[in-house]
């Protein structure tokens, strides 16, 4: 008989995702409502929206990168790869799936109603803006919610191929030891003695084993028409309003530099410095579940 471990469920504890809140510059916090009260503002979104709903970031509390990330490449080429990927993602998916959307997704939604905010891009691949409400979201690198096989192109939910994988591994429901390892994007960190005997999930259509959620892993490309579309929203916009992201990724960092060359106002809200800090207009260095929720009492007031 297998190995059972306990598979991972419910949100982490806040301690491990959240950074430490820090006072609300109150002049800033002004400058920012009247920034949102003219509309017609776009916002792009980074991993600092989810931190509160227990969903980490790559690089933590203390900004420090703690897990290297899925390759585009060792996925695609690499039948190990895919095996490892699987695995971990299998594991953490019951802890993922327990998320929900907090008060900063809460009070997006709240100022897209008030017709504030003309349009959502997001880094996040949750799907926690629309649980929220946000009707108007771009999600820049895919959502986990989907996969596709990349042999014969057959889609399906990951729901169903979480179920696929319970199945095939009825002796091993991998979990997690250490729950500070849980990933952004859904996997954990195992031993690789618990990955070696895992069975990978296989397309119902073609059979192959190269079936890949639908996002864009670390060393991939976003489509085309979506950088388009998203470039398209920012030049439309009166201003841009970036909201827990370190903007350390190109994918999301492209879109202030657009912003600032064209003379959009860029306003940020997070903990910590950014790679956008020259192109920034307006600084918020807190976090958003600290900043938003008085916005939307303000401005819907």
């Amino acid at each position: 008989m297998g190995r059972v471990v306990v598979s991972v469920v419910g949100p982490l504890d806040l301690a491990r995702t959240l950074p430490p809140p820090t006072p609300v510059d109150p002049l800033a916090f002004g400058e920012l409502r009247e920034l949102l009260a003219d509309g017609d503002v776009v916002v792009l979104t980074g991993a600092g929206m989810s931190t509160a709903s227990g969903i980490p970031d790559y690089r933590g509390p203390d900004g420090t990168r703690r897990v290297q990330p899925m390759q585009h490449g060792e996925f695609v080429t690499s039948a190990e790869g895919r095996q490892r990927y699987w695995a971990r993602a299998f594991a953490g998916w019951g802890r993922f799936a327990a998320a929900e959307p907090n008060a900063a997704h809460r009070a997006v939604a709240d100022l897209e109603r008030l017709g504030l905010l003309r349009h959502v891009i997001t880094q996040n691949v949750d799907g926690l803006h629309q649980r929220a409400g946000s009707r108007r979201v771009l999600e820049l690198h895919g959502t986990l919610a989907a996969v596709t096989c990349l042999d014969c192109g057959e889609q399906t939910s990951r729901d169903l191929v979480q179920q696929w994988l319970v199945d095939a591994n009825p002796d091993l429901l991998t979990g997690l030891d250490g729950p500070a390892q849980v990933r952004p994007d859904g996997d954990v960190a195992l031993p690789e003695a618990l990955v070696s005997g895992f069975r990978t999930p296989r397309c119902l259509v073609c059979g192959g084993d190269r079936l890949k959620p639908d996002v864009v892993f670390f060393g991939g490309s976003v489509a085309k028409d979506v950088v388009e579309r998203a470039f398209s929203l920012v030049e439309g916009a009166s201003a841009l309003l970036v909201l827990g992201s370190s903007l350390q990724v190109m994918s999301g960092y492209r879109f202030v530099r657009r912003a600032a060359r064209d003379g959009i106002p860029v306003a940020v809200v997070t903990r910590g410095s950014t790679r956008g800090d020259a192109e920034t207009t307006l600084r918020l260095d807190a976090l958003v579940g600290d900043v938003l929720p008085a916005l939307v009492a303000d401005l819907g007031g």
